[in-house]
């Protein structure tokens, strides 16, 4: 009898200590379904393995071809379609900007959220992963940026758009590639056709993609004291080919028409999620990050919706597409709206000043180089479909806070984001969730205490 209570005993506790070290039992059943994202041809790969997967990935764009989306979710087969590849990687898949199949990645990843879109939607999730860089980092790996080891006197005096053309050639890949552009932009084709912009398009993307951030940015964001400078830098994309024509269109119609090519739209749906202007960040960004703002904007060159300053004002910052608003109809507002993203973007304006004086976010500058413009709170925009980036949004703002203060010893107050910071510390975000465990929340600490009682239980019967 003895011999079979021990026996109990022991069988009892292995049983407790493995569903206290049991993933599910500390992480609580939110993780259920969680899958780490990974790029959109590998999610492929890992689908087309799978028999159930494939046939489902077949079906689903077999419903997309040349329907729309309510004709398309009538079917119930291609509903079913859409459900399971849901739970799928090519759900969550994301890609990188210049990555070897970036095309393939890229129709792969619509493939799907086309079909999950409810119509034309304002705003569109981004394809491609988010940025962890700062422009912190770009100062560190280069230090060419405008004005940086120099007498101030001198700076101010000098082209510094002249002086990153001449960094720029002494590169030799940046060198090679700016030629390049450059001669394919300025090729006239006949007198009635003065280049060919396909190519023009595609010779800047190159060099946007292929030269590094150091170099490009420092051609596009430079800070200018005069007009000479300042047409120096508006010439820079050489908008006479890749940029003006003979007439504006319609912004709406641009958009659609960039919308129709993959590559272009994913490009404008990465600028308005790493550029929106945000009403929680102190820079007016999202997360804070210049960085990621000033990357998506030259992602966009070369394109239908390439950007570009309207003029050569050395003070007032200013960029548009070549568009307007002018035959908009009863969507003007909209229009009108989609255009300020550009013209009157406070984060957009904030990061180019920053780049063009060496800084970087700071929560307390002691001598801030510039006035960060605040967003302004007429009306509120749209949210992002939820997805992956948006739903981590929110932390990489909270995280960007806590370390700067931290990192800088910043006495603690009642701001908003410092209470967000220490919420953080006590809690714990699920990736690609919005939902928040705390430590000693839940039925955890109650799986202790019951074991305790039953041993004790036990114990008590065995001595009797």
């Amino acid at each position: 009898m003895i011999l079979a209570n021990v026996f109990c005993l022991l069988f009892f506790l292995d049983e407790t200590l493995r569903s206290l070290a049991s993933p599910s039992s500390l992480q609580g059943p939110e993780l259920h379904g969680w899958r780490p994202p990974v790029d959109c041809v590998r999610a492929n790969e890992l689908c087309a393995a799978e028999s159930n997967c494939s046939s489902r990935y077949r079906t689903l764009r077999q419903c997309l071809a040349g329907r729309d989306r309510n004709t398309m979710l009538a079917n119930k087969e291609c509903q079913a379609a859409l459900e399971v590849l849901q739970e799928s990687p090519l759900y969550d898949c994301r890609c990188k900007r210049g990555m070897k199949k970036e095309l393939q990645c890229l129709q792969i990843y619509w493939s799907i959220h086309l079909g999950l879109t409810e119509g034309e939607e304002f705003y569109e999730a981004s394809p491609y992963e988010p940025v962890t860089s700062r422009l912190s980092d770009i100062f560190r790996l280069a230090s060419i940026f405008s004005g940086t080891g120099a007498d101030p006197a001198v700076s101010a005096k000098s082209n510094h758009c002249l002086d990153a053309a001449k960094a720029c050639n002494l590169n030799d890949n940046c060198k090679k590639l700016r030629s390049s552009y450059i001669s394919i932009c300025n090729r006239e084709i006949s007198p009635t056709e003065r280049c060919n912009r396909r190519k023009c398009h595609k010779a800047l993307r190159q060099f946007f993609d292929r030269v590094p951030s150091e170099y490009t940015y420092r051609m596009l964001f430079c800070s200018c004291q005069d007009q000479a400078c300042a047409e120096r830098r508006r010439q820079t994309i050489l908008p006479s080919c890749s940029y003006e024509d003979k007439e504006k269109p319609n912004c709406l119609d641009l958009r659609g028409v960039c919308r129709t090519d993959h590559l272009c739209r994913s490009r404008l749906a990465d600028f308005h999620a790493n550029c929106r202007a945000s009403y929680q960040t102190l820079t007016s960004c999202p997360a804070d990050n210049y960085q990621a703002c000033l990357g998506s904007y030259a992602g966009m060159i070369g394109f239908d919706m390439t950007p570009n300053y309207v003029d050569s004002s050395p003070t007032g910052i200013v960029v548009s597409p070549w568009c307007s608003c002018r035959g908009s109809g009863n969507m003007e507002e909209e229009c009108e709206k989609f255009l300020r993203d550009f013209t009157e973007n406070p984060c957009l304006r904030n990061a180019i000043q920053a780049f063009g004086n060496g800084t970087d976010v700071n929560l307390s500058p002691k001598n801030p180089s510039f006035q960060a413009t605040q967003a302004p709170r007429v009306e509120k925009t749209p949210s992002l479909p939820d997805d992956l980036s948006d739903s981590t949004s929110l932390g990489t703002s909270v995280i960007t806070t806590c370390t700067s203060v931290q990192e800088q010893g910043l006495k603690a107050n009642n701001s908003k984001e410092l209470s967000m910071c220490f919420t953080e510390l006590t809690t714990n975000i699920i990736p690609g969730s919005n939902k928040v465990i705390k430590p000693n929340s839940g039925p955890r600490r109650a799986i202790p205490s019951a074991a305790l009682t039953a041993v004790s239980f036990l114990m008590l019967k065995l001595t009797l």
